[in-house]
Parts: structure tokens; C-alpha cells; sequence
């Protein structure tokens, strides 16, 4: 089983940047896809961005394309989103997932989840 565990949200302004980690552990998670989703208040968990598992291809939520970028070490066992040009409707809580098959949008093709990391950004 991997655990994961989200860090670097925060409040920004809008306009600013973040960077989200995720931090794996538990075994390696070098073969898993990884993604990345939002939940914001009153709404359902949605998709924000995927990797597969060499890094090698990503997918974005059009919400998001331009933006936010995610990306992979594997020498460190993490994943990171970094986003710029955030916006208020960028406000959720960010979470990291992670499968065993290929990158989705699909949330319940992923099986293990971080706890999340808060994101507010000020308009």
C-alpha cells in the first residue's frame, strides 16, 4: 500500500503560484499513474491533472491547461503540481492519488489517496 501525503497549499492572491507536493512512501510508486483533483466547497471532487508513469505523459482539466503543471521525480517518490496564475475559483482542497493502470480522469480508477492540502486564493 502507498501512503501519500499532500503539502504546500496555502493562501495566495490571485494571480500568484503554488507548488503542491505529493510524498510517496510505503513501497515504490514508480510504476503508478498519479493524479491530481480538487474538491471545492458544495461541489464534487473533480480531476485537475495526470501523469503517467515515467513522466513521459500528462493530461490536464482544460480549467487548468496552460497553468498548472504536473510533473514527477522518482528518485524522491513525488509528484508535484505546480500552478500559476491561480484564480479564486482555484480554491479546494487538492488531492494526490495514485493507480496501478493508466493516467484518468476517472476517479475511481485510482486507489490511493492523500488527505489533501487547502488552497485559497484571495481575488
Amino acid at each position: 500500500q502507498v501512503r501519500l501525503v499532500e503539502s504546500g497549499g496555502g493562501l495566495v492572491q490571485a494571480g500568484g503560484s503554488l507548488r503542491l507536493s505529493c510524498a510517496a512512501s510505503g513501497r515504490t510508486f514508480n510504476s503508478d499513474a498519479m493524479g491530481w483533483f480538487r474538491q471545492a466547497p458544495g461541489k464534487e471532487r473533480a480531476f485537475v491533472a495526470a501523469v503517467n508513469w515515467s513522466g513521459d505523459n500528462t493530461y490536464y482539466a482544460d480549467s487548468v491547461k496552460g497553468r498548472f503543471t504536473i510533473s514527477r521525480d522518482h528518485t524522491k517518490n513525488t509528484v508535484y503540481l505546480q500552478m500559476k496564475s491561480l484564480k479564486h475559483e482555484d480554491t479546494a482542497v487538492y488531492y494526490c492519488a495514485g493507480t496501478l493502470w493508466r493516467p484518468s480522469t476517472n476517479i475511481k480508477q485510482y486507489d490511493n489517496w492523500g488527505k489533501g492540502t487547502q488552497v485559497t486564493v484571495s481575488s
